[in-house]
């Protein structure tokens, strides 16, 4: 099964290197020509045929057109999960409009950052969503047109009766420049180490390699229907979900969130054969009472990634999952791994037959720095069977050669993410920051993010972006901010760590964390100290911190427990240690 997985993938990209001038837009019109009727996107509000979803791509289009966008400009996009939401940024970059997915939970000087890193010549948003971007509209400056989808009192262009009015019709040659695959399609934000949402750039080319690799691995066809819940702004909800199912001619049902009590419902109500996760969500699934359809279901496949070892055999069994497809990837990255085989745990496996075309190592690091350790000769250090060490992928050597190449980012931050002078003078590795092991059969396994950057609910959290928040709070001395570990949970909760003043008040902490950072970001826990450890350059020292934890037990200092139940921070004591620890207590 495995390698047959494999064979498919291979076969269904091989041709994109080939065919520089056929983008993701132009595949879908083919594919909607030949299934027509057939529903390809669908919600509990609309329900979009291939036809349709076609027509709609081509009214966007026209609409874009008739706004004087060009090939180049950039649309910010700010609304939550629905059909529309994929009408709109295939319709846009069919004609060579790149489109920034911003992230629904992003407000103020955030969400200012994240919109203004790639200028837009538009904004479009949700009728929901626009009274956070309206706080932050006259500090991106003038120049920009605003509009917004869905019904709602605001100074803002209404974008759907607009679009109504323009033609169904397939746009011809002369209506715009066709874009190629080297062009920028979107950009995805990814945390990354800085403090600030950084965008990646994702090129035509890897939304082809990205929607058709996918469909070779899990086989899909016109009779299979993908259950996607996963935020559409990111690239494993917005492309990958949804980009294999459409290539391979089969549905997909969206929701706006995930929802632990309508899951199996809807999954057995639609008719789903795959579905998409994160580590997170299989992890709640686990946790919720049993359902009634929970194993009343057509499911063959669920795709996803951060699907502990811990949580995979019981997740599989309880739910009756016939096979689980674990990969890793990030939207910046320029490799992958894939699970193939089913291996509990692990994230990948590069197959011998493949091995000198993926090209990854592992290198030895500074636990401290961060930085790969270097011989005598000042070169890396791989990594020996089940040491950890930090993730890197060879770049490519030729010009015309685009599999393996690193994209960067808009803006600052690129260059931190090639290493060079690996193995050899004058070599170029992507670095992924993420530390993993390799077992003596190949199988590659996660095992934390390097430095400061940790992360929880499935999105990447930035210690400088946090305690940048907390230093401005009333009576903060200093801060330091870190992820601990929770039993039975993926990645890491965040924890902060505060030396106060008299001043210092707890509820207004919260108050401030609330209104300033989305709630994966917010520190779970918090510590007030008598002083902090610092390094010669005033850095915190952590290392302590994060060995104790948030265990009443090791910590004399008092501590703290963001209660979604009470709303408030409230003492952390040994009884309520045990119930966080052992899961009763919801996260």
């Amino acid at each position: 099964m495995a390698r047959d997985s494999w064979m498919r993938a291979l076969q269904r990209v091989a041709f994109i290197e080939r065919n520089p001038d056929l983008t993701l837009p132009f595949i879908l019109q083919s594919t909607g020509q030949r299934r027509g009727s057939a529903t390809a996107l669908s919600s509990p509000d609309v329900r979009l045929s291939y036809t349709e979803l076609m027509q709609r791509c081509n009214q966007y289009s026209r609409w874009a057109i008739a706004q004087g966008l060009r090939a180049g400009d950039t649309v910010a996009l700010l609304m939550h999960n629905c059909p529309e939401y994929l009408a709109i940024w295939l319709g846009l970059v069919r004609i060579g409009v790149a489109v920034s997915l911003q992230n629904t939970h992003l407000s103020g000087a955030i969400l200012r950052h994240s919109i203004g890193v790639v200028p837009p010549r538009l904004v479009i948003a949700g009728a929901e969503l626009t009274t956070g971007l309206m706080d932050v509209r006259r500090e991106l400056g003038c120049g920009i047109d605003y509009w917004v989808h869905g019904a709602g009192d605001v100074d803002m262009a209404p974008l759907e009766a607009a679009v109504d009015s323009q033609s169904t019709a397939e746009l011809r040659d002369g209506d715009c420049t066709a874009p190629r695959t080297d062009s920028v399609a979107l950009y995805i934000y990814t945390s990354g180490t800085t403090g600030l949402p950084k965008a990646a750039r994702v090129s035509h080319f890897r939304l082809m390699q990205w929607s058709h690799w996918f469909a070779g691995l899990m086989d899909v066809g016109p009779e299979d229907i993908m259950y996607d819940c996963l935020p559409l702004y990111h690239s494993v909800g917005g492309v990958v979900a949804t980009g294999a199912m459409l290539v391979g001619g089969g549905a997909v049902v969206i929701r706006r969130r995930f929802s632990a009590s309508d899951f199996w419902r809807d999954i057995r109500d639609e008719r789903c054969t795959l579905f998409q996760y994160i580590g997170e969500l299989c992890r709640y699934l686990l946790n919720a009472p049993e359902h009634p359809a929970e194993r009343d279901h057509r499911l063959r496949l669920a795709c996803g990634n951060g699907l502990r070892a811990e949580v995979w055999r019981d997740f599989e069994a309880r739910f009756r999952i016939p096979r689980i497809l674990e990969y890793y990837a990030a939207t910046e990255a320029n490799f992958s791994l894939y699970n193939c085989e089913g291996e509990p745990g692990a994230i990948g496996r590069i197959p011998p037959y493949l091995a000198q075309h993926r090209t990854v190592a592992l290198l030895r690091v500074d636990i401290d720095t961060g930085e790969p350790l270097r011989n005598s000769a000042g070169l890396c250090e791989a990594c020996g069977p089940d040491e950890a060490g930090e993730a890197v992928a060879r770049m490519p050597t030729r010009e015309n050669e685009r599999t393996g190449r690193f994209e960067g980012y808009a803006g600052d931050g690129s260059a931190h993410k090639v290493l060079r002078d690996v193995f050899s003078n004058g070599d170029s590795w992507y670095r992924s920051g993420d530390l993993m092991r390799r077992d003596a059969r190949g199988f590659y396994y996660f095992v934390d993010r390097i430095g400061d950057t940790f992360r929880w609910k499935g999105e990447n959290v930035s210690t400088a972006e946090v305690a940048a928040v907390l230093s401005q709070v009333d009576g903060v001395l200093d801060a330091a901010v870190y992820g601990v570990a929770i039993p039975g949970t993926d990645g890491r909760a965040g924890m902060a760590a505060l030396v106060v003043a008299e001043n210092f008040d707890l509820r207004a902490l919260r108050v401030t964390l609330v209104e300033r950072l989305p709630a994966y970001a917010r520190p779970l826990f918090i510590r007030l100290l008598p002083s902090m450890q610092s390094t010669g350059t005033f850095r915190p020292v952590k290392r302590e911190l994060v060995s104790t934890g948030f265990d009443p037990a090791r910590v004399a200092d008092p501590l703290y427990f963001d209660s979604q139940a009470d709303q408030a921070l409230i003492p952390l004591n040994q009884s309520l240690h045990a119930d966080i620890v052992s899961g009763r207590v919801r996260l």
